[in-house]
C-alpha cells in the first residue's frame, strides 16, 4: 500500500484557488480504487474466499511502544514512570511532546512515560506488558474507559498496584475505574457513596451529559473555594481539580506544568524540591475555533465578522449567498493540536464554495453550543443549511450515557440536515482499508448506533490514523471529499426554489419480471407514488404530463409506447452509449471482473444501456435494475456476493449526471442498492454503496416494521429512513367449514346435555376432518363410542384451534402513503395493544382485568384453552369478545360519522371526566365482566387513546416534504407498533436501538418461557429425550423488536445470563449452575441473517465467547451437550476445543442471504440438493471472538458436523403483520431438510416456530404454523379480497404467498397437499377468480399458473390430470395474452 501522507497545514495566506489544487494533489490519501496488480482477490471467479487472520487476530495491532519513551538520564536523576490509558489517540502526540521537553530542561528528575489505548488491552501479551509497566510506574492516568470489559482489565491490573503507586489519576470513566483515584489523602474508592459534591456526581441515576458537565463546573469553581481550606484533603482534592484543568487544557505546556505538579507533591524521591510549575492555561469550554483566526470565539457575530475580513478567502465565500455548513468538533483535538483532519474538511467544504462555523465544546453535550452559535437569537432560524458532526459521538454525552430526548430537541430547533461523520479511534487506516467488517464493533455501537438515535445520518470515515507511530489524525481525502459534497448536497436543498428541484423516484422489481415493477413490503407503491406526486404538484414542485389515475401511471411505466403491441419491455427513459457510460461512471472497470465488458446482457438492447422509467417534469420514476445473477444457478452457489452489474451501476450515472436529480426517493421495502458488495459498516470508496449512490442526498420509504434493513439501508447507502405504517390489521375470521364448524360448536355447548350431544359430536368431527383439522387435532375415528368428558375434549380442542384461526392478525390490503388507516379499521390493532401487559408504564392488559372479574389467572386461562379444556376455551373467547366490543365501544365515541378521528383529545377528556358514562364502562355493564375495576380500566383506556391519536396521524407525506426541503426529520424507533406504539406515528427517521442494550430484562424473561415450551415439546414428541442441538435463526428486525429476545433464547439454552454494567450496557455473561438450571446444556447452532451481523456483531461476539465458555466447563458430558459435542468435534478435526466450539455462523462480510430464496423466486434451480448447497456454501462463515478483527471466516466443516448433530431446527415469529409466507426470508434460512441429510441416521429433525405474536406465547411444529398461516391468508376470502381490492399489486402479493409455500416444501418438504389442492380450488377452478386475477395482473398471473405446475412437476402436490392438464393450457392462453397475439 502506498504511503500515508498527512500534510501540516501552513495556509496563513492562501487563496481559494490554491486550496482546491490543494485537493486535487493527492496530498492526504492516494485513491484506493483497485490496481489489477493488487486487487484483493486475484482468482477469476469469486467463488473461494481467503480470509487471513493478520497477527493477533484483533482489531487494531498497533503497540504501546510507539508511545514509550525512556530518557537518557546522563545525569542520574530520579526517574518518574507515568503509564496512561486512553480511549482515543489525541493525547499521544502532545504528551510526547511535553515528556521529550522535561527531559531537554529538567534539573530534578528525568521522565519516562508509555501510553496504551483501551482497546489493545484486548490483545494479552500487551496486557501482560501493561501490567509489567505498572510494576515500576509512579504515576497512572486514564481516562474515557467506558468499555466495561476493558475497564475490568484496567481496574484489575492498576488494583494490585495502587497503594504502592504515588498517584492515580482517571478522568471521566466508568465508575469502577474512577474508584482507582488516589492523590495524597484524596480517594474515591467511596465513589457513589459519601456527601461531598463529587460523590453526589455520580450518585444521580440519570448521569445524562449533564455528568460531565456538572464535572466541568465544579472544576471551574472548586480550586477557588479549596484553595483557602487548611486541610491536607483539601489541598489533594483541589491538585486532582488542577490536574483535571491541565488535562482539559491538553496542550504540551499544560500536561509539562501537570507532570511538574504531580511528581513535584507525590514522588518520594523529590520530596523537598521545590518545583515550580505555571497554572493551567484555560481554554474557552466552548466556542468557535477556525484554523486561520486569530483567537478562539465565544460570540457567533464576532466571528462573522472575522469572517468577513478574510484576505485569503474569495469575495464569493464571504458573500451572503454562500451555503453554510456548520461543523461540530471535539475540544481536545484542538487543545493537543490533533486538528489536521478538522482542517481538511473545513478547507475542502471552502474550497467547494462554503462558509464553515466550527463550534466545539468540552463537555459531552453539544445541544447547548448548538442552539448558541448556530441559530440566530433574533430570527430564531438556523444560521447554517446543515450540520456535520465530527467528532462521531452522540451530540449529548458522548460515549457515557446519552441523554437523546434532548439531542432531538435541540435539532428539531436548529431543523436541518444532521450528519454525523466519524474519524477511526480504534485502528490504523490499513487496518480499517483491509479490513471486510469495515468500523471496528465498539466504534459502531459508540460513534454508529447512537448517533443514529439522535437523527444522525451517512457514518463517512473521514480521517485515519498513521500505522507507525499511531500518533495524529490524518485526513482521508477521497472521503473527506465524499463528505463535503454531500453535506452541500443536502445544504442546497434547503436554498433551492420547488420549482428548480429535481426527484428521481425510483422504485424495485423483485424478482425481475413486468408483473412485479413496484415491489415493497405493504405497500401500494403506485398509488402512494401518485399521492405523493399530486402532493408535490400542490406543493410547487414542476411536475408535467401525469395521467389522471394511479393504473394509467403503471401503464406509463410498464409499456413501451414504441412498441407495436403489448411488449415486454419496460418504458425506455434514456439510452446510454458505452463510451458515455465509461465516462460517467468511474467503477466500470471494476464490475467487468464479474460482468465483462460493457454493455452485457442485463438492461441493455445489445448496443446500449438502457434506463427504465418516465419522466413528468422535474420527476423521474425508474424501475432499479435487480441484481442480475437471480436466474443463474452457478452464480447463486458463489459464497460472495457479485458486484453490480453495468445496468445497474449505468442506471445510477444517469440518476445523478444526466437527469442531475438534487434527491433520489427510494420508493418502499427495499430495493438492492444497500445490499451491495462492501464494507459493513464505515464504507471505502471501492464499497459499490458508496460508488453507486455517488453524492445523491437519498431519502428512502421503509417500512415502520423493519428497523434492521432500514438501518442498513442508512448506514450502506447514506439513506434518510422514512417510516410508513403497514396496513391495519383485522382478525382472520373464519369461513366456509370453518364458520360451519364454530356454529356446530355453539349448539353443542346449549345442547351437549340433551340427547343429541353425541350426535352433534360426530357431525363436528366430519366437517373437522373436511376441514383438514385432523392433522392439528387428534380426532376419534367416526362411528366411535366416546364418554361425555372426552367428548367435551374433542369439542374444546377443536374450538381451540379455530378461535385461533379466526383471532389471528392479518395486515389487510396494502398501505397507500397519506392515507392513514380510519378510526375504526385501528380497532384490531388497538385490542391487541390491550392484550399486552405493560409493567414499565404500570398498566395491566385488558384480559387480565376482565379475568380478574370473574376471579381467574389470565395465564391459567390460556394455558386451559391450549389444552381443550372447553369452559376455558369459552371463557378465553368470551374475554376476546368483550376485549374488541369495548375497544370497539371506546374508538366509536372517539370518531365522527365518517369514521375519522375528530379532536381525541378534546373527546378523551370528556369521557374520561365521567366515570359513569365511559363508554367501555357501559359497554361491559351488559356482559358477564360488568364488576370489572374502573380504576384498572382507566389507566388502560387513557393509554389506548394516546395509541389511537398516533395510529391515524398523517406524518408520512409531511416528513418526505421535511426532507426535500433540506429541514431535519425527526428520529423514531422501528419496531412493531403493538409490542411498542412508541413507533407511531410514521413519517419518523426510523433508527434501531444501542445494540449493547440488548437482551433486556424482560427479553430474557419471554425468553426463558419459550426455551422451556420448546424444550418441552421436544421431550414430548421424542419419547422424553432431551434434544442435544437446536439450529436456530437470529434476525435483525425480531432482535430489534423485542429487544433481543431470541438472542436471549440461545443464552438460555446452554444455560448462561447477560450481566449488564454501570450504564445498563451488555458487554458479559455468566454461567447458570446445572441445579438452577434443571436441565442438560443444549447446543445450539446459530445462523445469524446478514443484518443482524451487521447489526450486531458486538452481540455475535458475546455468543461466541458464551458457547467457547460453557464448552470448556468442567461437567459430565451427559449435562452439558455443547462440550460433549465439542470434544467429538476437536477430535476429528484435530483442533482445540475452542475452536471446536464454533456455533456461531452467517454470510461472508458484505453478502446477505443463503439465495435459496432467489433461485425458488425464480425457479432456477434443479434439485434440493442444490438448494442446500447454495445454504453451505453461503452460510458458513463463522464469528470467532478469540480473532474478532479477522472479520467472517469461512469454516464449513465445522458448520455440517454442527448441523449434523440437530435434533430440533427452530424460528421465531415476534409480529402479526409478517409470517412464514408472507416473505422469502424465512424458508431462505430453513435447514430442515439439509440437517436430514447431514446426519449419520438420515433422521429428519423436529422443525418448530415459536409464535410470540400475541400474550399467548406458543411453540407450534414447522407443518401446524405452515397450516394455521395457508387458512388465514393464501385461502381466507377475507385476505384475498382484500388484497384484490388494490389491483395490480394485489394479484402479485397472492401469487408471492403461493412460491413462498413452494420454498417451504423445498427446504422442509412440511406442507401438506390440501393446502395447493384447495389454493388450485379458489385460484384456478373458480372461473370468476381465475378471469379477474388474470386482467388484473397477467404476468403476476402467469408466474402463478407456473408455481402450480411446478409443484406438481417437483413431487409437492398431487393432483389429478385434469387440473395438471388445465393449468398447461392456461400457461399457454396467458402467455399468448401477454405477447398480445390475440388482439
Amino acid at each position: 500500500m502506498a504511503s500515508v501522507v498527512s500534510s501540516p497545514f501552513t495556509l496563513p495566506t492562501s487563496k481559494p484557488d490554491q486550496l482546491s489544487s490543494l485537493s486535487q494533489k493527492h496530498y492526504f490519501l492516494h485513491s484506493f480504487l483497485p490496481k489489477r496488480t493488487n486487487s484483493i482477490n486475484t482468482t477469476k471467479s469469486s467463488m473461494k474466499v481467503k480470509c487471513e487472520t493478520v497477527g493477533n487476530g484483533l482489531f487494531t495491532q498497533t503497540s504501546q511502544e510507539v508511545r514509550r519513551i525512556v530518557p537518557e538520564n546522563k545525569q542520574n536523576l530520579p526517574t518518574v514512570k507515568t503509564v496512561y490509558v486512553v480511549l482515543e489517540a489525541q493525547y499521544q502526540s502532545s504528551l510526547t511532546a511535553a515528556v521529550q521537553s522535561l527531559n531537554k530542561s529538567s534539573k530534578f528528575a528525568s521522565f519516562e512515560v508509555v501510553g496504551y489505548l483501551v482497546e489493545e488491552l484486548r490483545d494479552e501479551s500487551t496486557y501482560r506488558t501493561f501490567c509489567k509497566d505498572l510494576e515500576d510506574a509512579n504515576i497512572f492516568i486514564g481516562s474515557l474507559i467506558f468499555v466495561e470489559e476493558l475497564a475490568l482489565k484496567v481496574k484489575t491490573a492498576v488494583e494490585k498496584e495502587r497503594d504502592r503507586l504515588d498517584a492515580v489519576l482517571v478522568f471521566p470513566s466508568m465508575p469502577e475505574v474512577m474508584r482507582l483515584n488516589k492523590l495524597g489523602s484524596f480517594s474515591m474508592s467511596q465513589l457513589g457513596q459519601s456527601k461531598s459534591p463529587f460523590f453526589q456526581l455520580f450518585k444521580r441515576k440519570k448521569q445524562g451529559a449533564g455528568f460531565a458537565d456538572s464535572m466541568l463546573k465544579l472544576v471551574r469553581t472548586l480550586p477557588k473555594v479549596l484553595k483557602y481550606l487548611p486541610s491536607d484533603k483539601a489541598q489533594d482534592a483541589r491538585l486532582y481539580i488542577l490536574s483535571l484543568q491541565f488535562w482539559l487544557g491538553g496542550s504540551p505546556d499544560n500536561l509539562q506544568n501537570f507532570l511538574k505538579m504531580i511528581s513535584g507533591s507525590y514522588v518520594p524521591a523529590l520530596k523537598g524540591i521545590k518545583i515550580q510549575y505555571s497554572d493551567p492555561v484555560l481554554f474557552l469550554d466552548s466556542g468557535i475555533w477556525h484554523p486561520l483566526a486569530p483567537c478562539m470565539y465565544d460570540d457567533v457575530k464576532e466571528y462573522l465578522n472575522w469572517y468577513g475580513t478574510r484576505r485569503d478567502a474569495n469575495e464569493k465565500l464571504k458573500g451572503p449567498n454562500a451555503p453554510v455548513i456548520g461543523l461540530i468538533l471535539q475540544r481536545s483535538h484542538i487543545v493537543t493540536g490533533d486538528e489536521s483532519h478538522y482542517v481538511a474538511v473545513i478547507m475542502e467544504l471552502e474550497a467547494r464554495g462554503a462558509k464553515v462555523i466550527p463550534i466545539f465544546a468540552g463537555g459531552l453535550d453539544f445541544s447547548g453550543p448548538i442552539d448558541r452559535f448556530l441559530i440566530d437569537t433574533v430570527t430564531k432560524k438556523p444560521m447554517v443549511n446543515a450540520v456535520v458532526s465530527l467528532t462521531g459521538f452522540a451530540l449529548v454525552g458522548g460515549p457515557a450515557r446519552q441523554d437523546h430526548p434532548r439531542a432531538v430537541e435541540a435539532l428539531m430547533k436548529l431543523d436541518v440536515p444532521y450528519i454525523v461523520a466519524l474519524p477511526l479511534v480504534f485502528q490504523t487506516t490499513e487496518e480499517w482499508l483491509n479490513s471486510t467488517l469495515g468500523l471496528h464493533p465498539i466504534q459502531v455501537a459508540l460513534q454508529v448506533a447512537l448517533p443514529e438515535l439522535d437523527g444522525g445520518m451517512e457514518p463517512i470515515v473521514f480521517a485515519g490514523r498513521d500505522p507507525r507511530t499511531g500518533r495524529k489524525s490524518h485526513a482521508l481525502h477521497k472521503r473527506v471529499e465524499q463528505l463535503c459534497t454531500r453535506a452541500i448536497r443536502w445544504g442546497e436543498l434547503k436554498r433551492k426554489s420547488k420549482a428548480e428541484k429535481k426527484l428521481a423516484i425510483t422504485v424495485f422489481s423483485f424478482p425481475p419480471d413486468k408483473g412485479n415493477v413496484g415491489t415493497a413490503a405493504y405497500l401500494n407503491v403506485f398509488s402512494s407514488i401518485f399521492s405523493v406526486i399530486k402532493e408535490l404538484q400542490r406543493d410547487g414542485y414542476n411536475i408535467d404530463g401525469l395521467p389522471e389515475t394511479s393504473e394509467a401511471l403503471i401503464e406509463d411505466v410498464l409499456h413501451d409506447k414504441e412498441a407495436q403491441f403489448s411488449s415486454p419491455n419496460l418504458n425506455i427513459a434514456y439510452k446510454m452509449g458505452v463510451r458515455e457510460y465509461y465516462g460517467l461512471t468511474p467503477y466500470a472497470t471494476a464490475l467487468e471482473e464479474n460482468w465483462g465488458k460493457a454493455p452485457g446482457n442485463l438492461n441493455s438492447d445489445g448496443e446500449n444501456l438502457l434506463v427504465y422509467g418516465k419522466q413528468y417534469g422535474n420527476v423521474f420514476i425508474g424501475v432499479q435494475p435487480t441484481f442480475g445473477y437471480e436466474g443463474d444457478p452457478m452464480r447463486l452457489l458463489f459464497s460472495k456476493s457479485a458486484s453490480p452489474h453495468h445496468g445497474f451501476a449505468a442506471y445510477y450515472s444517469f440518476v445523478e449526471k444526466i437527469f442531475k436529480a438534487d434527491a433520489v426517493l427510494h420508493f418502499g421495502t427495499h430495493g438492492s442498492l444497500e445490499f451491495m458488495p462492501g464494507k459493513q459498516v464505515g464504507m471505502s470508496d471501492v464499497c459499490y454503496p458508496d460508488s453507486l449512490i455517488g453524492n445523491i442526498p437519498n431519502v428512502y420509504y421503509y417500512a415502520a416494521n423493519n428497523p434492521s434493513e432500514a438501518t442498513i439501508a442508512k448506514r450502506r447507502s447514506y439513506a434518510n429512513t422514512i417510516s410508513y405504517l403497514t396496513p391495519p390489521a383485522e382478525n382472520a375470521g373464519l369461513y366456509k367449514g370453518l364458520k360451519q364448524l364454530g356454529e356446530l360448536i355453539s349448539s353443542y355447548q346449549s345442547l351437549k346435555d340433551s340427547g343429541r350431544g353425541p350426535q352433534i359430536v360426530s357431525s363436528i368431527i366430519s366437517t373437522a376432518k373436511q376441514c383438514n383439522l385432523d392433522k392439528d387435532v387428534k380426532l376419534p375415528e367416526e362411528g366411535e363410542e366416546i364418554s361425555a368428558k372426552e367428548r367435551d375434549l374433542v369439542v374444546g380442542k377443536v374450538y381451540s384451534k379455530i378461535m385461533e384461526i379466526e383471532s389471528r392478525l392479518l395486515p389487510c390490503g396494502l398501505h397507500v402513503i397519506g392515507e392513514p388507516p380510519s378510526a375504526l379499521e385501528a380497532v384490531a390493532t388497538l385490542v391487541n395493544i390491550a392484550a399486552l401487559d405493560r409493567p414499565e408504564e404500570e398498566i395491566l392488559s385488558l384480559p387480565s382485568i376482565l379475568a380478574e372479574t370473574v376471579g381467574r389467572n389470565m395465564e391459567d386461562v390460556y394455558r386451559g384453552s391450549d389444552k381443550g379444556i372447553l369452559k376455558d376455551v369459552e371463557l378465553l373467547r368470551q374475554i376476546t369478545e368483550a376485549s374488541r366490543g369495548s375497544v370497539s365501544a371506546f374508538v366509536e365515541k372517539t370518531a365522527n360519522n365518517k369514521g375519522q378521528v375528530v379532536d381525541v383529545a378534546d373527546k378523551l377528556t370528556s369521557i374520561l371526566g365521567f366515570g359513569i358514562n365511559e363508554p367501555w364502562v357501559q359497554y361491559l355493564s351488559n356482559t358477564k365482566f360488568y364488576r370489572a375495576d374502573r380504576n384498572k380500566l382507566r389507566p388502560l383506556f387513557q393509554f389506548l387513546g394516546d395509541c389511537l391519536k398516533l395510529i391515524v396521524a398523517d406524518n408520512e407525506l409531511g416528513s418526505l416534504k421535511q426532507a426535500l426541503e433540506g429541514k431535519f426529520v425527526e428520529p423514531g424507533p422501528g419496531g412493531d407498533p403493538i409490542r411498542n406504539p412508541k413507533v407511531l406515528p410514521t413519517g419518523k427517521n426510523i433508527h434501531a436501538l444501542d445494540p449493547q442494550s440488548i437482551p433486556t430484562t424482560a427479553a430474557m424473561q419471554s425468553a426463558i418461557t419459550v426455551v422451556d415450551r420448546l424444550i418441552e415439546r421436544q421431550k414430548a414428541d421424542n419419547g422424553g429425550k432431551y434434544p442435544e442441538t437446536v439450529a436456530l435463526v437470529l434476525w435483525g428486525t425480531d432482535n430489534i423488536k423485542t429487544y433481543g429476545e431470541s438472542l436471549a433464547q440461545v443464552f438460555w439454552m446452554i444455560g448462561v445470563r447477560p450481566v449488564s454494567d454501570t450504564f445498563g450496557r451488555v458487554n458479559r455473561v455468566e454461567t447458570v449452575g446445572l441445579e438452577e438450571l434443571g436441565r442438560p446444556r443444549i447446543d445450539v447452532v446459530v445462523n445469524c441473517s446478514g443484518v443482524f451481523r451487521d447489526l450486531f456483531i458486538n452481540q455475535m461476539n458475546l455468543l461466541d465467547r458464551a458457547v467457547k465458555m460453557v464448552a470448556e466447563l468442567d461437567e459430565p458430558t451427559d449435562q452439558n451437550y455443547v462440550r460433549k459435542h465439542a470434544l467429538e468435534q476437536a477430535k476429528s478435526l484435530g483442533v482445540g476445543v475452542r475452536e471446536a466450539a464454533t456455533r456461531i455462523f452467517s454470510n461472508a462480510s458484505g453478502s446477505y442471504s443463503s439465495n435459496v430464496n432467489l433461485a425458488v423466486e425464480n425457479s432456477s434451480w434443479n434439485d434440493e440438493k442444490q438448494l442446500q448447497d447454495m445454504y453451505l456454501s453461503r452460510k458458513s462463515f463463522a464469528f470467532d471472538s478469540d480473532a474478532p478483527g479477522a472479520g467472517m471466516m469461512e469454516k464449513r466443516k465445522v458448520f455440517e458436523m454442527a448441523l449434523s448433530t440437530a435434533d430440533a431446527t427452530f424460528q421465531n415469529l415476534d409480529s402479526s403483520e409478517i409470517s412464514l409466507t408472507d416473505v422469502s426470508h424465512y424458508f431462505d434460512s430453513d435447514p430442515t431438510n439439509l440437517v436430514q441429510n447431514l446426519r449419520k441416521d438420515g433422521k429428519k429433525p423436529s422443525a418448530y416456530i415459536a409464535d410470540t405474536t400475541t400474550a399467548n406465547a406458543q411453540v407450534r411444529t414447522l407443518s401446524e404454523t405452515v397450516r394455521l398461516d395457508a387458512r388465514t391468508k393464501l385461502l381466507n376470502p377475507k385476505w384475498y379480497e382484500g388484497m384484490m381490492s388494490t389491483g395490480y399489486e394485489g394479484v402479485r402479493e397472492i401469487e408471492k404467498r403461493l412460491t413462498n409455500t413452494v420454498g417451504w416444501s423445498a427446504t422442509s418438504g412440511q406442507v401438506d397437499n390440501w393446502v395447493y389442492e384447495e389454493a388450485n380450488t379458489t385460484f384456478i377452478q373458480d372461473e370468476e377468480m381465475l378471469n379477474r386475477l388474470m386482467s388484473t395482473n397477467p404476468n403476476s398471473f402467469r408466474k402463478m399458473v407456473q408455481t402450480f405446475l411446478e409443484a406438481s412437476g417437483r413431487g409437492y402436490w398431487e393432483t389429478s390430470e385434469e387440473n395438471i392438464d388445465k393449468l398447461k393450457q392456461l400457461y399457454s392462453e396467458v402467455e399468448d395474452k401477454i405477447e398480445g397475439i390475440d388482439r
